[in-house]
């Protein structure tokens, strides 16, 4: 499976510049390639983000998570999804499940990893928690 350059390009400005709150990925079958398909503007939320993954199709995505420490120090980490709903079909969750590994290591910086099968496996409380 591919990589398109400008899922590399797209984090590497979501790690270093800040300039999107997350990166919503899907692989092109016809091409064979991972692409980028959203781009969330910084000051989006949690919420817009889960609303971008569709309800039944498989995703990559990351999330660029802000929040702030039990000593009230301001933190960011950068979460990785892998959005495979259990509504979506058998092919495309293995298309996902084989290349996910490979994909994920294109993204150097990626601090915490999610594994989702519908909206609650993914919910900000349990974000929170990971982030911490």
């Amino acid at each position: 499976m591919a990589v398109d350059d400008e899922c590399k390009l797209r984090f590497m400005e979501l790690k270093a510049k800040r300039s999107h709150r997350f990166i919503v990925f899907k692989i092109e079958e016809k091409i064979q390639q991972v692409v980028v398909e959203t781009l969330g503007e910084p000051q989006q939320s949690y919420d817009d983000f889960t609303a971008s993954l569709p309800a039944n199709e498989c995703r990559y995505a990351v999330y660029d998570f802000d929040f702030t420490t039990d000593e009230n120090v301001q933190k960011s980490k950068i979460f990785f999804v892998a959005w495979s709903p259990d509504t979506s079909k058998i092919r495309s969750k293995m298309l996902y499940a084989s290349s996910r590994d490979r994909f994920r290591r294109e993204l150097d910086g990626v601090q915490v990893e999610l594994q989702a099968t519908d909206p609650s496996e993914m919910s900000l409380d349990i974000v929170k928690e990971r982030a911490f």
